[in-house]
């Protein structure tokens, strides 16, 4: 069988350990923002956006974000059933109520439709979050919040590298979130982003994520008002900032590595891999294979196939209705949230790390031919 094939990895050279050794050397005292401030300014340019704020995960970015937009108890707000529960989680902190949509069959993205039905009076956001790298229609969605007077937020956890014509995603909404997981495409180990155009959220936010001190604030450990601790620590930046030197290679290996298996998934008319929609340049994060359901192939069995060839694939993203703490919304999200709950039966999540070799694409591709054989 040989060595196990690990789901993702991150790509870490000579580069990423010079800035943290040099991060753990020099980075204390009245340096101990420096690669943190040199991050932010060089994401935010490689963005597109004015403000970029480093954060201790993609979570905390998001929390940041909706506590600074004064989401609160009595206030819901629209996502799409299919997301990991990191996406909900400071919706349910900070009081207010998630209301979970359907998602399109072909990008696996927030259904406009959906959303639209959803909006009431208490809905005062609209979560669009690119999944898998798939981009969201992010027009339709846009012409709905502008309609109603909503707050777009911009899950890009997953879909660095991504981009709507020119602008990049994260870039697209009222505000965006960034994950640097050691699974993502960037990597800082943990870490977030918190991005927008926006003066006065950036300022707001800013303080929120100063423990509520403001910037203008002249006196020592004097709060404005009670905030938040999800800072990103300087030695995770100094990381972060070689890895966006390299940002451009990384996405490109992303993008060959989806583009492989596009090409041995084409091959196969009852296997779909990840969409590309028209005029979007995927984030390319996290290839999938959606089998069709005559071929009777489901997530247990999926899953071990791999786990019995040494190769550690997951499962598609659970719809979060059918979790324990939302079980309220269970009957319901069933009924309506049709691609949401079909589509994680019959899905797996492929390996992707940056230097898959062949050996390894051939160990994966003699799985699912296999697989495809039997049915």
């Amino acid at each position: 069988m040989g060595e196990t094939i690990p789901y993702t990895k991150p790509s870490i050279t000579a580069l990423e350990i010079a800035y943290a050794n040099d991060a753990a050397r020099t980075g204390w005292g009245a340096e101990c923002y420096a690669y943190i401030e040199r991050f932010e300014a060089g994401f935010a340019r490689y963005l597109g956006v004015k403000y970029a704020i480093a954060t201790s995960s993609c979570t905390g970015a998001l929390h940041l974000g909706m506590a600074a937009i004064g989401l609160g108890p009595g206030d819901e707000v629209i996502l799409a059933d299919t997301n990991w529960v990191a996406t909900v989680s400071p919706v349910v902190h900070l009081g207010a109520t998630p209301v979970f949509v359907d998602i399109l069959p072909d990008s696996w993205c927030l259904d406009p439709e959906a959303v639209s039905r959803a909006i009431t009076p208490r809905t005062k956001a609209i979560i669009a979050t690119h999944l898998y790298g798939n981009m969201a229609d992010m027009e339709a969605l846009r012409a709905l919040i502008d309609a109603h007077g909503l707050v777009l937020i911009e899950d890009a956890a997953e879909a660095l590298g991504g981009r709507i014509g020119d602008v990049h995603a994260g870039a697209l909404g009222d505000f965006g979130t960034f994950s640097f997981h050691g699974t993502k495409t960037l990597t800082t180990g943990e870490g977030g982003m918190f991005v927008t155009n926006d003066e006065a959220l950036y300022e707001k936010v800013l303080t929120l994520s100063n423990h509520g001190r403001a910037r203008g604030q002249t006196r020592q450990f004097f709060p404005d008002e009670v905030g938040f601790k999800f800072k990103m620590s300087n030695i995770q930046a100094a990381l972060g900032c070689a890895q966006l030197e390299r940002i451009d290679e990384l996405h490109a290996r992303k993008r060959e590595i989806l583009a492989r298996y596009q090409e041995f998934s084409a091959r196969y008319p009852m296997i779909s891999c990840n969409p590309v929609q028209p005029g979007c340049q995927s984030g390319a994060w996290m290839p999938n294979f959606v089998f069709d359901k005559a071929t009777g192939l489901d997530r247990a069995r999926l899953i071990d196939a791999f786990r019995a060839a040494g190769i550690d694939a997951r499962v598609f993203f659970y719809p979060l209705s059918a979790t324990p703490p939302f079980a309220a919304q269970h009957d319901d999200a069933r009924r309506q949230n049709v691609n949401a709950w079909d589509i994680p039966e019959r899905a797996i999540n492929l390996p992707s790390f940056h230097d898959m070799t062949d050996a390894h694409f051939a160990r994966i591709f003699g799985v699912i031919d296999a697989l495809v054989q039997q049915v």
